[in-house]
Order: C-alpha cells, then structure tokens, then sequence
C-alpha cells in the first residue's frame, strides 16, 4: 500500500520537473524592453568617396553582421576590402572573438552595395574600410540580451509562485494532513508578492550607464551592465575636446590630417559617438565662398584623415562638429585653417532668394525675417516631387557662416566670422528604425528657422539629397538689426 501511494507522487515529480524546465527556457528579457542594439549609420568621406556605411544591428551572437555601404553619384567604382574585429578590454581567453573580412565591389551606378561579415563575441567592435590607399574604421557595440536585477526577481517570483501552486495542489489531494499543503500555500502568497515588487520596481530603478554611450564599451560592461552596481545619476561629462589640422597640398586639392584630444589631459579623444550618422562632421568654407561638408575616416585614436577636393587658392576656413561619450556635442573651430597657394580667388556670386538651378534640379529660395528682432525662416524647394532622401538621418541642412566683414577674401572672412550654426529640417519621426538614402520619399520643401543675434552679411548653404547627389544651395543673406526692423515697421 506505500509503494502504491507513492507512485502517484513520483509520477507528480517528473511532470513537476518538465514544468519547471520549460518554464526556466523562457527566452530572456532585453535591457530598456527592447534590443540594446541598433543600426549604426555612419557617413564617411574616404578619398575621393563620399559613402554612408550602414551597420545594421546584430540579433544573434555568433551570427551574421550585414553591411551597407551606399554610394552617391560621382563616386568611383572598384573595390574595397571590409573587415570586422573585436577590440577594447577583454576579461579573458573566452571574450576574444575571431576577426571577419570580405571584399565589396562598387559600381558605378549610386546606391546600396551589402556585404556579410560575421561576428562571434559580444563587446566594443570595429568594422575597417579599405581601399587600398585610403583606411576608415568605424567603432561600434555588438549587444548582449541583458536582463535587469528587477525583472530577474519579479520573473523568478512568478515562477516560484507557479511552481509552488503546483505543489500545493498536489499537497492538498496527496495528503492525509490539513496543514501540509498550507506551506506550499505560503509560498505562493510570498512568491506573488515578490513578483509583484519586482514588476513595480521594473520601470522605477534608473537603467544602467549604457556601454559605448555613457561608458567605453568592454566586454565585462557589455555582457553585465549592472555589475558596477551604480544605479545612481552620475555625472559623465569629459572636458572640452580641441582640434589641430594639418594640410598637404595633393593635385587635386588638399590632404587634412586632423588631432582631436582632450582638452584636459592633451591625450587623443577616441570616444566620440556617431552624432547626425557621422563621427566628424567638418565644414570646409572655400576661397571664393564654396563649401565643403565632410566626413573625415578615423584613421586610428583620435586621428583622422580627409581629402578636401578644391584647387582654389587662399585661405579655407575650417570647424568640426563632433559629440563626445558623456561630453555632448561640441562644436571646435579650427584656430588656423589652412592656406593652399600663394593667390586668392576671387568670390563666387551668390544669389539671395528665388529660383536657380542646381546639379540638374530647379531650386526656388524664399526667405521671412531677415532681423535680430526674431526667428528667419528659409524655405527651399528642390525639384516638384517627393523624392528627397535623408542625408545624415535628415531632410535638409543649413550651414550658417558670419556676419562677414568686407575687405576680406571669403575664406579669411569666414575663418574670423563669430557666427558659425548648423540648422536641420528633421525627418518625420515614425516606427521602426532610422530610414537609410534608399528611401526616396520626401520633400520637395524643406523649412529651416535660425535666429540671427547679430546683423551683417551671412553666407548660408542648404543641402539636400536627391537621386543619390548631394545639393548644396549658397545664399546670401542681409540680416538687419532690431532698430532697422522696428524703422521698417514703421514706415
């Protein structure tokens, strides 16, 4: 008779057992609710190429890492050698991962060229861009799954309330005496409360500092997020950076060579973040009033390495709009620039509003507001359709330079201008993931509003993807002060 009520038990052992395996299988949380990962999308001007390499997010490890690389019209086809490897602090024999190359043919016709590396390793990466003379390589973070201490609690509390429900019930059929199945019951009770603090306390307790965000990404800090134990605020904030630039003059224009460091320490600043879909943003304003907006290949830790395709000779005046890890963004402007020959050319016209045509497509300027006294608006319409796509995850640009003084060659004028803003029109926010230049739907107006602090004569580009060619809009703007204004007013 024992051995015939035990056999119901044991037989309420093994499926007990089978219960809790599938529930312990559950996939695991992410961090913030969702994947830690994200697309990376990273402009990069490497030699006479001007790319937008898109790294899109890696969901399984060891598993595939695709790369885009989209070209822009008038970019020379031929190949380029991409490669990924692990970096940064490694915590032991089993953190280092296996480095992945392949070969990316470009063609001629502007677009999207995809490639597959592979990664195997969670942690702070980097992909390198090769073509055989010129070198770009783009830092990012493969993510782990990461669940918060919150949710392991709340998740094994409703887990061991679930088992324990089990068990009571088991308790109260099997059992010849009341109380026993009460235990179980308790349980139950401490279990839900123990889940439920844990599901309260879920979107109370701050995240922790997100590895290659806040903090330098490792591989300790990438797989185990919380293991500083430091959930409080803190403050991440890194000094100033500074900018020196060095120009060798090449036959088609000039090579820069430019330092980023600390502005404390004086050692290179290698933690910039992707900022606007690029490491460095460098505004180049010409001689004659041209501008050049690049992206500078980080060529190794806090280096980096551009070729500025302009032949005027005189003075070019140069800034960089960067954004550090903890340090926000931060816009350094060149000290020097840097001269090419011993003439200067002479100013190009530019035009203020109305209607002009730029690399094949008609572009119509109108302007609201041209004082100190409040906002100036600048429209700017390019072609009749919807068919802008976002350059650098937006619409348009606008680069504002001035007031400029006169008597000055327009590079010297630039370089002494107190004024030097980046305006955007932003891409409507929706679902999903930041759009890539392949989505060709929007515009054809694009809006941006500046207020001018100071009167004088401002230079301002407007740029603005289309069929995969960058347009960029000079013009020429009077801004009037308040007095002027409030004259006009009232006239």
């Amino acid at each position: 008779m024992r051995n015939q009520r035990h056999t119901p038990l044991a037989r309420f052992s093994a499926v007990l057992c089978v219960v809790v395996a599938l529930l312990s299988g559950a996939a695991p949380a992410w961090a913030d609710g969702g994947p830690a990962g994200q697309d990376v999308h990273v402009a990069q001007t490497l030699g006479t190429r001007e790319l937008t390499v898109v790294v899109r997010a890696v969901e399984v490890v060891p598993g595939p890492l695709r790369v885009n690389v989209i070209t822009h019209a008038g970019t020379p086809a031929g190949g380029i050698r991409l490669s990924a490897a692990p970096t940064g602090v490694r915590s032991g024999d089993d953190a280092a991962g296996s480095p992945s190359e392949t070969r990316l043919d470009l063609g001629a016709e502007p677009g999207s060229y995809d490639a597959d590396l592979a990664v195997d390793v969670v942690g702070p990466w980097e992909l390198v861009l090769d073509d055989g003379e010129h070198t770009g390589r783009i830092p990012f973070v493969v993510p782990a799954p990461v669940v918060s201490p919150v949710q392991s609690l709340s998740q094994n509390g409703f887990l061991a309330a679930g088992v324990l429900l089990v068990l009571a019930i088991a308790t109260a059929v099997l059992s010849r005496r009341a109380w026993v199945p009460l235990i179980p019951a308790a349980g139950v009770v401490a279990a839900i409360a123990v889940g439920a603090v844990g599901a309260l306390l879920t979107g109370l307790v701050p995240p922790p500092p997100r590895p290659g965000v806040e903090l330098d990404a490792t591989v300790d800090n990438v797989r185990d997020p919380y293991a500083g134990g430091a959930l409080a605020p803190q403050d991440f904030s890194r000094p100033p950076a500074t900018l020196v630039v060095a120009a060798r003059q090449v036959p088609t224009g000039a090579d820069l060579a430019l330092t980023v460091t600390d502005g404390s320490s004086g050692a290179p600043a290698d933690d910039l973040l992707v900022h606007d879909s690029a490491l460095v943003h460098l505004v180049v304003v010409t001689p004659s009033g041209g501008l050049r907006h690049l992206h500078p290949a980080r060529t190794g830790p806090g280096t980096y390495r551009v070729l500025v395709d302009s032949t005027e000779q005189g003075h070019y005046a140069v800034s960089a709009e960067i954004a550090r890890r903890g340090g926000g963004v931060q816009l350094l402007r060149s000290a020097t620039g840097f001269d090419l020959g011993t003439d200067t050319t002479a100013p190009a016209p530019v035009a203020g509003d109305g209607p002009r045509r730029i690399g094949g497509t008609d572009v119509v300027v109108r302007t609201e507001g041209l004082d100190t006294a409040g906002a100036t608006t600048v429209h700017a319409r390019f072609g009749t359709g919807n068919d802008l796509q976002p350059w650098l995850g937006m619409v348009g640009h606008m680069i504002v330079v001035g007031p400029l003084r006169g008597g000055q060659d327009v590079g010297r004028a630039a370089q002494d201008a107190p004024v030097w803003g980046h305006v955007h029109h932003m891409v409507p926010t929706g679902p999903g993931d930041q759009p890539d230049e392949t989505v060709a739907a929007y515009g054809p107006d694009t809006t941006f509003t500046h207020h001018f602090s100071l009167p004088g004569r401002y230079l301002v580009w407007l740029q603005a993807e289309r069929h995969y060619s960058v347009l960029t809009v000079p013009v020429e703007l009077t801004i009037t002060g308040r007095e002027d204004a409030e004259r006009e007013e009232g006239r």
